[in-house]
């Protein structure tokens, strides 16, 4: 992998291919291998860019104090170190509030967004019991072993046709978090609330969920749709939160199709 050092923190990554630049933000209790289809299949056309969030995978762990301020300036000094040119950002679930903190402070680097099973936050898109909930499920786990709490998530981010090696993949990736990284992340972001930035964004914008989520159902979809100017929705038939590892060729070709449009647009 290859790394920057962004405000005294190693931020590790992946490149692959060539062409428009599009960075991958994964989601909480990933890491950038989460995205092996979208480097295999994408790469073809664009320079896909997978970071290691601060906390997560190969970049270092950020202070306890790290705020959803600090991600969002994480990956804009990443963005200026790493990727040369303006890129389209594309978060998962927890990354698609990274994209949005960058999209707040700092709304002149993305060229365009693609959130995928993405929420306002959790404080911005669920009931205020539900975001109690994910809050201290997640801060119980910091001190369990993953082989017990990991079976317990896992339905909640597949259907249960998913591909039983795509399941198994993705649960070794989680297995290795690394909890000091999981609790910045839930400090940071597990309050977080972006509303006020949906009816601001001005770039062209992709809403990608999969029909089966329900991590982020269709209604969170609908809402961010509604509060984003001029945003498309796509649904993928089928299946859950993480359509980007159970349905990658569908979840691919959308994004392809988006990213396309860009550029036609640019004509």
């Amino acid at each position: 992998m290859d790394a920057v050092e962004v405000a005294g923190l190693r931020i590790a990554y992946q490149r692959a291919g060539r062409g428009p630049a599009l960075v991958l933000l994964h989601g909480a209790y990933e890491d950038s291998r989460i995205w092996r289809p979208q480097l295999e299949a994408l790469s073809d056309e664009f320079t896909v860019v997978a970071w290691d969030a601060p906390g997560c995978g190969n970049s270092a762990v950020p202070p306890p104090d790290f705020s959803g301020e600090d991600f969002g300036n994480a990956l804009a000094g990443f963005l200026r170190a790493a990727v040369p040119e303006r890129p389209s950002v594309l978060g998962l679930s927890w990354g698609s509030g990274v994209a949005l903190e960058l999209y707040r402070g700092h709304p002149e680097l993305p060229s365009s967004l693609v959130l995928a099973s993405a929420y306002a936050g959790w404080a911005g898109s669920l009931p205020p019991e539900e975001v109690d909930r994910r809050n201290a499920q997640v801060l119980s786990e910091l001190d369990q072993p993953p082989e017990k709490f990991i079976p317990v998530w896992l339905p909640t981010l597949f259907t249960e046709h998913a591909d039983q090696a795509v399941v198994n993949e993705v649960s070794g990736i989680m297995a290795d978090f690394h909890p000091a990284g999981m609790r910045a992340v839930l400090n940071a972001s597990g309050h977080a609330d972006y509303r006020d930035v949906l009816p601001t964004i001005t770039v062209p914008s992709l809403l990608l969920y999969g029909e089966k989520d329900v991590r982020s159902p269709l209604n969170v979809a609908h809402e961010m749709h509604r509060q984003i100017p001029g945003s498309t929705l796509a649904v993928i038939p089928d299946v859950g939160h993480l359509a980007c590892a159970e349905a990658p060729a569908a979840f691919n070709a959308e994004v392809r199709r988006f990213l396309h449009g860009l550029e036609d647009r640019a004509d």
